[in-house]
């Protein structure tokens, strides 16, 4: 189909007038980076014009007095309405025909809207590809800031919020197109791991506010965290130690460079929230989705699976529940944080006497003799006689270790080459949530923390190119199931 002539007059003589200031720039020997601030202004208005010409030559869509839409005639309403698009260019205005029911004025088919795939919004598909790959990275502020330099006009932190909802809502179907990945690039061994990140929430009116004049009881936080439950599966091969290989990394604080890298990291964060009115916990939400990845990459049951995690007794309450068959592993640097506590009961910090009392008991729990740490700390609490603050931390450490003791079996661990760290899990709580979700002043709603953590877990797992193709096709499939209708009967405007 050829457009009307003269359809893109306005926009040759922008290019034209473009080209002979770029001529009359390299006589005065301008510099470049005059003429390249001045290009990329004037190439903005050039696309904005080019668009709004290419939708003008459309026409507004008239396909006739009646439109028949899957045995349904619908009629041609008597005004054509407008609307606003924001695209990468700027703003453009659409003028469209209209087909509905009289008595309702309804819009039920917009032939141009559908001929053009316009989005249910008002802004293109990938100025919010653009805006919101910005926005899962940095503040709403921040990100608002930098489009204005790039495309040199302004969108609002609210219309941004509201985008990243909107977007947040094709996840769900996106997840389910989700394929495993390839089985050549894929470790031997399956991991899954969770961990809990507060996220700052805005306080519900219901709770009072200063603003209101109640005063905060003692010990009461002005803003509180609702817990995020973060999730991580990824494969890894086998990495064969022993305990003073451990023991010696640790003490040089240099990890080997033989130890081979996660495949396939996916990670996930979810909130407690509503869902279709019922309230659902972020932990079943979380779990549930590690064993769906643990079936789908690891189809054959081939794989060992392990859990690994901290002491968080919910969590692994939440591990014999959705995935009883793994080999559950306590991190051995939370094993590693209590032996320094207890230590300091009994030596200064800093000492070598300190450090001497760790490395001896570590590389005991790592040959498998944790009932022997756990019966020498209580031996040593009560020759001490140890009171107050100093018994009650120690106290702690033992009953860490007791509650936990069936997931330290490190000896076997290490044999089999499994991984006995939780890294992967601290970082991503560090990068899907505490990096993006604490900075400074930053307060959530429910809605708007999920709908950024959704994204943001998109991102992190290298999927914002598919996920966006994703969301695309599916509002299309959804807005206009008559296009094809409408492409057989299309004609241009006079």
């Amino acid at each position: 189909m050829v457009a009307q002539d003269g359809a893109f007059d306005k926009s040759m003589k922008m290019f034209e007038a473009i080209h002979c200031r770029i001529e009359q720039g390299a006589a005065k020997g301008q510099r470049l980076s005059e003429v390249e601030k001045r290009l990329h202004g004037e190439l903005q208005d050039l696309g904005q014009s080019l668009l709004q010409e290419y939708i003008d030559a459309q026409g507004t869509g008239d396909l006739g007095p009646t439109f028949e839409d899957r045995g349904r005639v619908l009629r041609r309403l008597e005004e054509d309405y407008d609307r606003r698009l924001v695209t990468v260019f700027g703003e453009l205005r659409i003028s469209r025909t209209v087909y509905g029911t009289r008595e309702t004025q309804r819009h039920e088919v917009v032939p141009l809207d559908a001929r053009l795939g316009l989005p249910e919004g008002e802004f293109s598909p990938l100025l919010e590809d653009w805006a919101q790959s910005m926005c899962v990275d940095n503040a709403y502020g921040k990100s608002q800031k930098q489009l204005e330099r790039m495309l040199g006009f302004q969108l609002t932190v609210r219309s941004l919020e509201h985008m990243n909802v909107r977007m947040s809502d094709s996840v769900p179907s996106f997840r389910q197109t989700e394929s495993a990945p390839p089985e050549n690039e894929e470790g031997s061994i399956l991991v899954a791991t969770a961990d809990g990140k507060g996220v700052p929430m805005r306080r519900a009116p219901s709770e009072g506010s200063e603003r209101e004049g109640k005063r905060r009881t003692k010990g009461q936080k002005k803003n509180k965290k609702r817990q995020a439950c973060v999730g991580a599966v990824y494969t890894i091969d086998p990495f064969r130690r022993t305990a003073a290989d451990i023991v010696n990394e640790i003490r040089r604080q240099r990890r080997s460079e033989q130890r081979p890298s996660p495949c396939h990291k996916h990670v996930r964060a979810e909130l407690t929230r509503l869902i279709d009115g019922v309230e659902v916990n972020g932990k079943d939400l979380t779990f549930t989705w590690l064993a769906q990845e643990a079936s789908l990459r690891n189809l054959d049951g081939t794989r060992p699976l392990v859990c690994l995690m901290d002491g968080d007794r919910a969590l692994w309450a939440m591990q014999e529940e959705y995935l009883p068959e793994a080999i559950g592993i306590l991190d051995l640097f939370h094993v590693l944080e209590r032996l320094w506590a207890a230590a300091h009961c009994f030596h200064r910090e800093g000492s070598d006497e300190a450090e001497t009392f760790v490395e001896d008991r570590l590389l005991r729990i790592l040959e498998g003799d944790v009932g022997y740490v756990i019966g020498g700390l209580k031996q040593m609490m009560t020759k001490h006689r140890l009171r107050g603050s100093r018994r009650q931390r120690l106290q702690s450490v033992i009953t860490y270790y007791e509650n936990n003791r069936r997931y330290m079996n490190y000896h076997d661990y290490l044999k089999a080459g499994y991984p006995i760290g939780s890294g992967v899990a601290e970082g991503a709580c560090r990068h899907l949530v505490k990096d993006r979700m604490e900075l400074t002043g930053m307060r959530w709603r429910v809605e708007g923390a999920q709908a950024m953590l959704n994204l943001r877990a998109i991102h992190l797992n290298e999927k914002w190119d598919d996920f966006n193709h994703h969301r695309v096709k599916q509002e299309q499939r959804r807005l206009y199931p008559y296009r094809s209708t409408i492409q057989n009967e299309w004609k241009w405007a006079a």
